[in-house]
């Protein structure tokens, strides 16, 4: 596996090396084998609440698409073992889809019984990975800010992060609603008050929730980067050095719990409809993805009223003028009326990170590094550390 990682990470890149067809085949391969796998588990390998997307019509297709993704896997690996001298990518791509064959390919039925209470979102990772790379990949290889490759440093480490979250999307959802669910059954009282907002458009509902939910959330993030215990948890998420769509992803399950949950408090308390939630909910998923993407877009006067990429990225960046600022989610103006607000002209950072770079490479490393007792993360952002 390490010399296929060091393949991965191979500088010998270039259009007929054999590197582009060899990581297409694996990435293909992979989608179809995890495919399969949801064929054969669906109750423990998919989300029930999608469950009703799964038409017979939905699966005909996704067999269909299966078929071809599988076909197109293995003939990259073909090409790939007959460019490249090194030939671990492409017999890494040929290995995966023979797995998913052996195991029926499209053809692959269920071998699981009985339902279960317990599910791992493996269906929901796929999905989230085919719809986000197929929307932001594009769009930062057409509008770059950065040159990067797609495959940068670290992709590896951000695509775990993304699966991780994505799998236990359950556990995850359990122990982030838990808070808001009791304290809902436990104020009664405000049930008339909460279908009077209830009942308002769901134009007005949406704006409502974007601005209760960001005034949290910037509170929430702040208190994550002035209180030295939390901040351990946070510089997790900076220690990115390059921005784009996936970026986003690497943030420590306690952060991500706690962010959830104290978010949703407000949401649920206030008793939105579930209409206007979940278009919230579909929103920031788009959107919080888009602030980290590696773009140039010019937003003019909009750039004022919302959160741009470039507002985002000088929250990450590693140069002193970025430490503890922009900490909206949304709305700009929250930064302004609380004094955290930065963006120089037309300039964007010089680089991303946490001055020093403290935190270790590695998921586990990075999961391990806020419980270890060193002087460098006990510390918080401060103008010391630049």
């Amino acid at each position: 596996m390490g010399r296929l990682a060091q393949e991965m990470d191979s500088e010998n890149r270039q259009f007929g090396s054999g590197w582009i067809s060899g990581m297409l085949s694996i990435v293909l391969g992979v989608v179809g084998l995890g495919t399969v796998l949801c064929l054969w588990f669906p109750q423990l390998l998919t989300v029930p609440e999608i469950h009703t997307l799964y038409s017979e019509q939905v699966v005909g297709l996704i067999r269909l698409a299966l078929h071809f993704v599988l076909i197109a896997a293995f003939v990259f690996g073909i090409l790939s073992i007959t460019l490249r001298h090194s030939k671990r990518l492409g017999f890494a791509g040929i290995a995966i889809v023979l797995i998913a064959a052996a195991m029926g390919g499209s053809r692959a039925s269920r071998h699981m019984t009985g339902e279960t209470d317990m599910y791992f979102g493996l269906d929901f990772f796929l999905l989230n990975l085919i719809l986000l790379g197929t929307i932001f990949i594009p769009i930062e290889r057409l509008f770059k800010k950065n040159e990067q490759p797609i495959f940068r440093d670290d992709w590896r480490e951000d695509l775990l992060y993304f699966f991780i979250s994505s799998l236990f999307v359950q556990s995850l959802t359990y122990m982030s609603l838990t808070p808001s669910l009791q304290l809902v059954q436990g104020t009664g009282w405000a049930t008339g008050f909460r279908e009077m907002v209830a009942s308002q458009p769901l134009i007005l509902q949406f704006f409502e929730i974007m601005f209760v939910t960001d005034f949290v959330q910037y509170w929430f993030h702040r208190l994550f980067h002035e209180i030295p215990w939390l901040w351990k948890f946070h510089a997790v998420h900076h220690s990115a050095q390059k921005m784009d769509w996936i970026a986003g992803s690497r943030m420590h399950v306690f952060e991500i719990v706690l962010l959830r949950a104290f978010t949703t408090v407000p949401m649920y308390f206030m008793g939105y409809s579930e209409s206007a939630l979940y278009a919230y909910i579909f929103f920031v998923y788009l959107f919080s993805v888009f602030v980290h993407s590696n773009v140039r877009f010019h937003f003019g006067l909009m750039q004022y009223i919302l959160c741009t990429p470039r507002f985002h990225h000088w929250h990450h960046g590693v140069e002193k003028e970025s430490i503890n600022i922009n900490y909206a989610v949304h709305f700009p103006i929250l930064d302004r009326l609380f004094g955290t607000y930065h963006m120089p002209g037309e300039e964007w950072p010089v680089g991303y990170g946490i001055s020093g770079h403290p935190v270790p490479h590695g998921y586990f490393s990075q999961f391990k590094y806020p419980f270890q007792k060193k002087a460098d993360s006990e510390q918080t952002p401060s103008d010391d550390d630049s």
